[in-house]
């Protein structure tokens, strides 16, 4: 009991706390406000905004916000369906042909997370793609907030739904967020989906394993937002070597 209770107590740290001023921004994103103490410019060069912080990808930040989604989905899908699989390679094309021409054909091409029985029977396979998109971009303003939710997943339709009908005999559900919080209506029916699997197995009640996901979901989506506002754009760590590492290593006393 005392471990059950130290790994409640070590994830609520992880997944649900803010310190301060992460709680300050994100009440400046709660309420469009500007957070404060931020630089004028970007490590990139450009002037410093909210709107060019989520979407620039100098540090990888962008794609941090994509994994974190797709690693807690994957994570709870593990729990209720079998042979779950993240970032699956889709097969390679022989000749076909799709109606669409956004249609994806490229050799290589792969899906975020793909599972068996989550929406029909043990063997039926089931493909999604992430999808965190930034609803300040000029690509999406003048538009509402769930016209935005329908295009991208128009977009994640058009570029595999084909495909994967076809040639992997399954389905496909995009999940598309945005970055500052809230999810289109297909992934709002895949959680909801996912929810009800997690209930059966847990014997807990629905709507609280539900309120639960989506409380993990949203905190997730505001803590890579506050990293893009608040995270060095560094590079990563990148090593530049002057020699050959065998070379150096011969040269040194070291054994490595």
């Amino acid at each position: 009991m005392v471990a059950t209770c130290w790994s409640c107590w070590t994830m609520l740290a992880t997944c649900f706390s803010l310190h301060k001023t992460a709680f300050q921004d994100a009440l400046a994103l709660r309420y469009g406000w500007m957070p404060s103490r931020t630089p004028s410019h970007c490590a990139c060069g450009t002037n410093f905004s909210v709107d060019h912080a989520l979407s620039c990808p100098k540090g990888g930040f962008p794609s941090i916000h994509h994994n974190e989604v797709r690693d807690i989905t994957a994570e709870l899908l593990s729990e209720v369906c079998h042979d779950v699989e993240v970032e699956p390679h889709l097969q390679p094309l022989s000749d076909e042909r799709f109606q669409q021409k956004t249609a994806n054909t490229q050799d290589g091409a792969r899906l975020d997370i793909a599972m068996n029985g989550f929406w029909g029977g043990r063997y039926e396979k089931c493909y999604t793609d992430v999808r965190v998109f930034n609803p300040l971009a000029p690509s999406n303003s003048g538009t509402t907030l769930q016209s935005c939710y329908r295009k991208h997943e128009i977009t994640k339709k058009r570029a595999y739904e084909l495909r994967i009908r076809e040639v992997e005999h399954s389905s496909f559900t995009p999940l598309v967020f945005s970055a500052s919080g809230g999810m289109g209506h297909e992934a709002s029916v895949f959680y909801k989906r996912l929810a009800s699997l997690l209930s059966d197995k847990w014997n807990d009640p629905y709507a609280t394993v539900l309120g639960w996901i989506r409380c993990r979901l949203s905190f997730c989506l505001l803590r890579s937002a506050i990293q893009c506002i608040r995270g060095a754009r560094s590079s990563q760590g990148r090593y530049i070597k002057s020699a050959p590492v065998a070379l150096v290593q011969s040269e040194t006393q070291f054994l490595i």
